[in-house]
């Protein structure tokens, strides 16, 4: 196939696509390739303190399994993204997926600590996958696929993590807590394959070098920033590294974004920020990022607490990830559904839809959580909330931006999620902690704080769906940013 770059004068080209069956094809790989990083970012989480033991360290000390990863994906991804759009998005997948068989390979060989740390930092580089497959899907599928398949990747990662959740238990009390890695590996492989020799190489690029002073700073802000969040509780958020990286890590993205809207190659296009229907998007994602890990939290913690409390369930950890399981299927439902909506009125009311959803899920356990079907129709909610927004998102931000900044527009949404995720970690985490029984559990009123904390960021996600722009500025706003493929997104004739 040969390879053709950009049109200059609107940022993307006419590009054949291909047949159906292939592209069929395409998607089953991609979704595999996403579905591998989700399930990785959350199956460890269950299990820190099994992995600890067996490893012979403590579970603050495995904790860095889940902070490598976090670490390495969130420098990585922009990076990843942004060579996609200039070298090609099936070589960087390519070599994306690649790393993550070495890592996952290597982790669940790892004698020690240090070993699983350094497999799960190569894990991170998959982070990439979801920037690299929507820019592959809105290259390649024919227009009337685009937003559904968006839409269908868009939710995977959030099934994935949940997924992760439901797995967790049940894979190490049958095997061990290798087997949280070597089942993904052969998903990973399967993936890695169909990329080799069933996926074309993107025609669409964006020729230039990579802004490696961009690089170095927004490694160091995020690094910085996620590392204090992620610590904060055990070092204290009073204490003078918590303090520091904070202040460090801001300082950085401050100047990230002063020398990208100077340099002529940026790593991120700062300037993409400014369009309503980028920035909005970027909100909701934060918004859902933090709602989603405030769920695989709250609800599983809840489950397992003896019932003489007055106020747990008494279940299992395998027992409690199944309560999750009509999460994931409202989210396999709810991303196909949101796809076919926004090729036919746009994402703004979708994302409305899941900011709502996800709203009411908390409110219902914020106002009373004793009874099993609060926790279940607060799930599906969930399901459906995070499933609509995350498919409204992705798909918002391609029918805002050239399709040869793809990778990096995306990129950038998965950074902020990313960065969501670990705030609604943290913050739920501390809450979680600083309200405790004279034995040590949490107390009632730390999962009704933590419900309503929830609520309030979904109420976040509705503002900036609402103030999103409708169909027709999205249109008008775009069209002056250079994006000439709105046919192909399946947006209507004026």
């Amino acid at each position: 196939m040969s390879v053709l770059t950009q049109n200059p004068a609107t940022g993307s080209i006419p590009t054949a696509k291909v047949p159906r069956k292939r592209g069929t094809a395409i998607i089953l790989f991609l979704s595999l390739g996403g579905l591998s990083f989700a399930v990785l970012q959350s199956l460890v989480a269950p299990a820190l303190g099994t992995i600890g033991a067996d490893l012979g360290v403590a579970t603050t000390d495995a904790s860095w399994v889940l902070t490598a990863y976090l670490l390495s994906a969130s420098v990585l991804t922009p990076i990843l993204g942004r060579l996609g759009d200039m070298v090609g998005k099936r070589r960087v997948i390519i070599v994306v997926l690649a790393l993550l068989l070495v890592g996952t390979v290597l982790a669940a060989l790892a004698p020690n600590l240090g070993v699983l740390i350094v497999a799960r930092v190569l894990q991170g580089a998959a982070g990439a996958v979801m920037p690299l497959s929507i820019g592959i899907v809105r290259d390649e599928l024919p227009k009337e696929r685009v937003s559904v398949t968006i839409g269908l990747l868009s939710a995977i990662f959030g099934i994935g993590a949940g997924v992760g959740i439901v797995a967790a238990g049940p894979i190490v009390e049958a095997l061990s807590w290798h087997w949280l890695f070597w089942l993904p590996a052969v998903l990973v492989a399967i993936a890695l394959l169909g990329a080799i020799f069933g996926i074309p190489e993107s025609p669409v690029r964006t020729p230039g070098r990579l802004d490696l002073i961009g690089t170095a700073i927004l490694s160091v802000g995020l690094v910085s920033l996620l590392l204090a969040i992620g610590e904060g509780q055990k070092w204290g958020w009073g204490d003078f590294k918590t303090v520091g990286l904070l202040i460090l890590g801001a300082v950085a993205l401050v100047v990230f974004v002063l020398v990208e809207l100077r340099v002529k190659e940026p790593l991120i296009d700062m300037r993409l920020f400014k369009h309503r229907g980028v920035w909005t998007a970027h909100i909701v994602a934060l918004a859902f990022g933090f709602a989603m890990f405030g769920t695989f939290i709250l609800v599983p913690t809840l489950l397992q607490l003896p019932t003489v409390l007055g106020y747990g369930f008494g279940k299992s950890v395998s027992e409690a990830g199944l309560y999750l399981l009509p999460t994931v299927v409202a989210m396999v439902v709810s991303g196909v559904v949101a796809g076919i909506l926004i090729r036919r009125i746009g994402p703004k009311i979708p994302m409305i839809v899941g900011g709502i959803a996800v709203t009411i899920a908390f409110l219902i356990p914020a106002l009373g959580h004793a009874e099993t079907w609060q926790i279940l129709v607060s799930g599906i909610l969930t399901g459906i909330g995070i499933g609509m927004a995350l498919a409204a998102t992705s798909n918002a931000i391609v029918e805002s931006v050239p399709a040869a900044q793809t990778g990096e527009a995306i990129s950038a949404n998965t950074v902020i999620r990313t960065v969501g995720s670990s705030v609604g970690t943290a913050v739920i985490a501390a809450l979680i902690s600083s309200n405790v029984t004279a034995q040590g559990a949490p107390t009632d009123a730390a999962f009704t704080i933590g419900f309503w904390a929830s609520a309030g960021v979904g109420v976040l996600a509705i503002i900036a769906a609402i103030v999103a722009p409708s169909v027709r500025a999205r249109r008008t706003e775009a069209a002056a940013a250079g994006v000439d493929d709105f046919a192909e997104l399946g947006a209507p004739e004026k």
